[in-house]
C-alpha cells in the first residue's frame, strides 16, 4: 500500500546475505557488515582502553574538491546524532554524506562535511567530544533526573552609531567566539544610535572570567571600528526569564505564520517520497527517504527521531544528487521493537515530511506604517532552537541592503507545539532598492530570506 507520505514495500529477505568472499552484507545497501564497527564483547574491552583523544577524529580535506571527515566513536546515548550534527550546523559546515551504526551501547558515526568558512577544527574537535557521553560512570550519574544544570546566561549590550548590516557583524562576531544566542533585542532610538541586548551562553564556559569578557569586546570594537561606542557583558538577571517567556506574536498573526508553506515548482509528493518496510529486516523497521535537499536536512530528521524516541540502529545519507538526498534508516522504537502499527507509521511519516519539506515559516507583514519579517522554526524538546536563524536571515537582508529598525526573539506555542519567532522590523527609508510595502519587494525578500535559511 502507498500512501502520500509513506508506502510498505512486499518484497522479504532477510537481515544480511552474504557476500562473494564470505562476509556479510546488509541486504539494504549491499555494504559489508564489517565495514561498520564490531559490537562484540572483546571489542568492548578494547574502546574502554581507548584514549579519550581519539573519541573525536577530524582528517581534514587535502584538496578544495573534497570533503573534510569526521568520526565519532564512543558510548551511545539518546538524540546523540542530532546533537552531533547540530553542532556541526553551529560552525556553519554542511553535511554531505554520512554513515551512522550503534547496538544501543555503543556508536560509530562518520560524517562527511564541507564549508566556504575557514574552521577552527579543534574547537569542533572539543565541541563534539563535549556532546559524547564519557567511559566513566560518573558520566551516567550526570544523566539522571535533576541533575542536568544548564549553561549560565550572560547579557551582552552593544551600544553603538547604527550603519547597514551592523547587527550581521556583531552576529557573526558570537559565532566565531563560538557564543550562542539564546534571546535578543535590538533596538534603534530617534537619534541614529542603536542598543544590542544579546543573551548569550559560551561553549567554552569562560564567560565568568575578565579576560573572556574582555575579550568579546574587543573583537566587537575591532569589527563596529568607531560606530562602536561602548560594550559589556554581564551575567543576565531576572529579564532573560521575562524576555524567554514572552508570547511574542497575537493569535492573528500566529495563524497566518504558521498556516504559511514555501511554494517551488514540484509537488510535495515528489519532493519527498518516504518507504516503510519491515520486511527487509527481522529486528528493524526500514525508513526509506529521498526529499528535496537543504542544508540542515540530516539535522531535522535526526531531530524528529530524537524527540519521538526513534533510535537509528543503522543509517546511511547518500551525496546530494540533482538538488535530491536519499536515506536509509534502519529504525527501533526506544522499547527495541519495530513500529507496525499503520498509524504510527503514517503519523511518524506525515511529521518527518513536514519538518523535511517546511522547516521554517518566513512571512512579511504590515502593522500600520512599519514593515515587519518574521521567521519561525520549531523547537526541540530539550528547549534548543535552529541553528544559525538569526545570522543567516541578517546576513540575507544585509545582501539585499536592508536595515533593521529593531529585532527581537521570543518563543509561541501553538497545538502543544514550541515555535522559536524572530521578529524583525524592517527600515524602508534606508533600505537600497527596496520598496518594502510592495508586493513584489515582499516576495523578494521572503525568498532570499528562505533561500539562504535553505542553503539554496
Amino acid at each position: 500500500m502507498t500512501l502520500d507520505t509513506c508506502s510498505a514495500s512486499a518484497s522479504a529477505t532477510d537481515d544480511v546475505e552474504s557476500t562473494k568472499d564470505g562476509s556479510t552484507c546488509d541486504a539494504a545497501t549491499s555494504q559489508p557488515t564489517d565495514m561498520n564497527p564490531p559490537f562484540d564483547q572483546e571489542s568492548g574491552r578494547e574502546r574502554m582502553r581507548m584514549s579519550w583523544e581519539d573519541v573525536v577524529l577530524i582528517e581534514e580535506r587535502k584538496s578544495s574538491d573534497e570533503a573534510t571527515v569526521v568520526t565519532v566513536n564512543c558510548p551511545d546515548k539518546a538524540g546523540l546524532g542530532c546533537d552531533l550534527v547540530r553542532n556541526i550546523l553551529e560552525f556553519g559546515l554542511y553535511v554531505t554524506r554520512g554513515d551512522f551504526s550503534t547496538d544501543g551501547k555503543w556508536c560509530y558515526v562518520v560524517l562527511w562535511v564541507v564549508s566556504p568558512l575557514r574552521i577552527d577544527w579543534e574547537s569542533l574537535k572539543q565541541r563534539l567530544l563535549s556532546c559524547c557521553p564519557s567511559f566513566l560512570p560518573a558520566f551516567y550519574l550526570n544523566q539522571l533526573p535533576g541533575s542536568y544544570k544548564p549553561p549560565p546566561v550572560y547579557l551582552l549590550k552593544v551600544f553603538s552609531l547604527d550603519r547597514k548590516g551592523l547587527i550581521h557583524d556583531v552576529t557573526e562576531v558570537l559565532c566565531e567566539l563560538e557564543l550562542t544566542i539564546q534571546s535578543l533585542k535590538v533596538m534603534t532610538n530617534p537619534d541614529g544610535k542603536v542598543l544590542d541586548l544579546f543573551f548569550i551562553t559560551d561553549h567554552s564556559d569562560l564567560l565568568h572570567t575578565k579576560i573572556r569578557r574582555e575579550e568579546t569586546c574587543e573583537h566587537l570594537s575591532g569589527v563596529l571600528g568607531e560606530c562602536c561606542i561602548s560594550c559589556e557583558v554581564e551575567l543576565a538577571g531576572p529579564e532573560y526569564e521575562t524576555q524567554k517567556g514572552f508570547n511574542c506574536i497575537s493569535q492573528e498573526i500566529a495563524d497566518e505564520l504558521f498556516s504559511c508553506q514555501g511554494t517551488t515548482d514540484v509537488s510535495d509528493v515528489e519532493k519527498a517520497v518516504i518507504t516503510v518496510d519491515n520486511l527487509m529486516s527481522q529486528a528493524h523497521t526500514l525508513l526509506q527517504i529521498q526529499c528535496l535537499d537543504q542544508k540542515s536536512l540530516i539535522y531535522d530528521i535526526l531531530k524528529i527521531s530524537k524527540d519521538c524516541n526513534i533510535r537509528i540502529a543503522y543509517g546511511r545519507v547518500s551525496t546530494s544528487v540533482k538538488g535530491y538526498r536519499s536515506l536509509d534508516l534502519f529504525i527501533q522504537k526506544d522499547d527495541g521493537s519495530k513500529i507496525l502499527d499503520t498509524k504510527k507509521q503514517v503519523a511518524l511519516c506525515s511529521r518527518l515530511k513536514e519538518e523535511m519539506l517546511h522547516p521554517l515559516r518566513v512571512i512579511i507583514i504590515n502593522r500600520g506604517p512599519d514593515t515587519e519579517l518574521l521567521v519561525a522554526n520549531l523547537v526541540e524538546l530539550s528547549g534548543k532552537g535552529r541553528p544559525r536563524v538569526f545570522y543567516d536571515v541578517t546576513f540575507a537582508l544585509k545582501s539585499l541592503g536592508i536595515c533593521i529598525f529593531s529585532a527581537e526573539v521570543g518563543r509561541h506555542s501553538t497545538e502543544g507545539r514550541e515555535w522559536e519567532v524572530y521578529r524583525f522590523r524592517l527600515d524602508e527609508s534606508r533600505s537600497r532598492g527596496f520598496a518594502l510595502t510592495s508586493t513584489q519587494g515582499k516576495m523578494d525578500i521572503v525568498d532570499k530570506v528562505r533561500r539562504t535559511l535553505m542553503g539554496w
